[in-house]
């Protein structure tokens, strides 16, 4: 499977909420909407991991909130490394927990 990347560098297709819809997988569903509402103390059902990435209309929910992704969506780019104020304080943020979206991304402004 070729890989999806967001906006912001993370991989949604290497995302759980992502396999479990495109492999329509109710287990997977199932164990991701567990782990998620203990890791982000809320309470996520089963039917809310639906996703097929952050630019596509099927999203999980906290996906069609990011800032990251309306920010980009609003000024047409395919990705924060095309953007003159990389990195910026919203981008810094998901950065800091996941150095690898920071290398793709500092790589594709090379």
């Amino acid at each position: 499977m070729e890989k999806m990347m967001a906006y912001c560098g993370l991989v949604c297709s290497d995302c759980n909420a992502y396999k479990a819809t495109v492999n329509n997988d109710e287990a997977l569903r199932k164990e991701t909407a567990g782990e998620w509402s203990k890791m982000f103390g809320a309470d996520i059902e089963v039917n809310q991991i639906n996703c097929l990435g952050c630019k596509s209309e099927v999203r999980f929910g906290y996906c069609g909130m990011c800032q990251i992704r309306a920010c980009s969506t609003e000024r047409k780019y395919d990705s924060c490394a095309q953007c003159d104020s990389f990195v910026c304080d919203k981008l810094e943020e998901i950065l800091k927990h996941v150095p690898e979206a920071r290398e793709r991304l500092e790589k594709m402004r090379k």
